[in-house]
């Protein structure tokens, strides 16, 4: 069972939720590049994802590397997501793999896929009867250059798992909020994941043995266009919520 957990970007939404989970069930070392401004489990490391000697260090003695740091605008300029989302992942990569760390869970985004839905969806087609689902296989489409950014942390991911064999799970997380989202918002419910189930599910990835993925992180909603198989499947995935269930919140 891994015990020690490199979390980048633990300040923001996702590490929040991981955190909410999880701060009790592993030794975490904590990375932002924002000092805390509230107490964290574990140690807490102030970086730029990009510092490379500070990033070495912080993965010594590490098993797991949950990678969540980057800039996470999706309107983000070219040479933001440049250094902070490609060139930082291609770090934590490296460090990673001379560090001797057991498996990267990266978090991608359906940013990485936006695109399908230029031709493929409309507001009216997030509904229960739906068969058409993305499942991880199909091609890339980002939808802006952020998304462009996740597929090259995706393609990064796979460069090091065929070179270096280190494991990789690419998380393209949907809509996380604490709460529920509105309920006229039908495309933030087919895409809804919850701070339980993401809690939940990055520690599936600390957990679970795989080689390289691509899941889509979302909750089990009635109304979704990713599929949650291959996540239940390879991670044993178990997801609690379903924005259906608050339609007559």
């Amino acid at each position: 069972m891994a015990q020690s957990v490199l979390l980048t970007g633990a300040a923001g939404r996702v590490g929040e939720a991981i955190l909410g989970g999880l701060a009790d069930d592993y030794e975490w070392r904590l990375l932002d590049r924002d000092p805390p401004t509230e107490d964290y489990p574990g140690e807490f490391v102030v970086a730029d994802i990009t510092e490379d000697e500070t990033i070495r260090e912080a993965m010594e003695g590490i098993d797991v590397v949950l990678h969540l740091a980057g800039d996470p605008r999706k309107t983000a300029p070219w040479d933001s997501v440049l250094t902070n989302n490609i060139d930082g992942t291609q770090t934590v990569f490296e460090a990673a793999v001379d560090a001797g760390v057991e498996k990267v869970a990266f978090a991608s985004s359906n940013h990485a896929v936006g695109h399908y839905e230029t031709d493929e969806r409309t507001p009216e087609m997030y509904r229960a009867d739906d068969d058409y689902l993305l499942d991880g296989t199909e091609q890339p489409r980002p939808g802006n250059l952020y998304g462009v950014s996740k597929v090259a942390g995706e393609a990064l991911g796979r460069y090091y798992h065929d070179e270096y064999g280190i494991s990789v799970v690419n998380v393209r997380i949907g809509n996380l909020t604490e709460n529920h989202p509105p309920i006229d918002y039908e495309r933030g419910q087919a895409m809804w994941l919850s701070y339980r189930d993401c809690a939940h599910l990055f520690d599936r990835c600390i957990q679970a043995d795989y080689d390289y993925e691509i899941v889509y992180g979302i909750s089990d909603n009635d109304r979704k266009y990713y599929s949650i198989e291959r996540a239940k499947e390879v991670l044993g995935y178990e997801p609690q919520d379903n924005s259906a269930a608050h339609n007559d919140d």
